[in-house]
């Protein structure tokens, strides 16, 4: 019985790692680390993927940069809320987006790599837009990027009950820039703002009151866009 304990024993140490000075430590040593290769791709199989593995590396290790001389077109992504026919037919929504896309239009034109700002027509864009879609509509206008941008607005809840204060607004507007010779993204930006108003003395009602301070958080947002642009080009 005794033979078999120290048997066990014996077993146990040799089981163990030694280290460099000779001691047995139980965890594997530095150099099993770094005989292991390193993982450079996914090991996933991920048969969804819409871009090969090699095409990954090669868009990761590669240069890029933007042409000098920039056409732009603008898409703008709509809401569930602004398809309804109500918004669509309504005068002050129309002219609300009117005014946001000649902002965008204006802030662009700042920049001297801007040679051409337009639209894309909604005539060119499905109902259900994808990136594949837009950049061939695109590639059908001749631009260099498209702009897309998503809008969304509301009032805070406790500002929705329209008491006699101020009405406070939120706006969030998400945008990106695609590059239409490679699909890639190289600029993309989220900005929130918020505005707060009373209802003015020649507004009919409190709704119109709050479309009005809507807006005006949405301008404040394509503003700070326009600046970031701008900055960005500048590089």
């Amino acid at each position: 019985m005794r033979n078999l304990f120290y048997l066990i024993v014996l077993l146990a140490f040799t089981s163990c790692a030694v280290s460099p000075m000779g001691q047995s430590t139980g965890y594997p040593t530095q150099a099993s680390y770094e005989a292991d290769p390193p993982i450079t791709k996914s090991l996933f199989n991920d048969r969804t993927a819409t871009i090969s593995e090699e095409n990954i590396q090669k868009i990761l290790d590669g240069n890029y940069t933007l042409p000098k001389d920039l056409r732009v077109s603008l898409v703008k992504l709509e809401s569930t809320q602004s398809q309804r026919n109500y918004y669509r037919n309504n005068e002050a929504y129309l002219k609300s987006q009117q005014e946001y896309l000649d902002l965008f239009t204006s802030k662009f034109g700042e920049s001297t790599r801007v040679t051409k700002v337009s639209q894309i027509p909604d005539l060119l864009i499905s109902r259900n837009p994808t990136f594949t879609t837009i950049r061939e509509a695109a590639v059908r206008t001749q631009s260099d990027i498209v702009v897309i941008y998503s809008i969304n607005s509301d009032l805070y809840a406790k500002y929705k009950l329209f008491s006699k204060s101020d009405i406070k607004a939120f706006a969030t507007t998400q945008l990106i820039i695609l590059d239409v010779r490679t699909g890639l993204i190289p600029f993309s930006t989220i900005v929130t703002k918020e505005f707060q108003s009373k209802r003015q003395d020649n507004e009919l009602n409190e709704a119109e009151a709050a479309n009005r301070i809507k807006n005006k958080a949405i301008l404040l947002t394509i503003q700070e866009i326009g600046q970031q642009i701008n900055t960005f080009l500048k590089k």
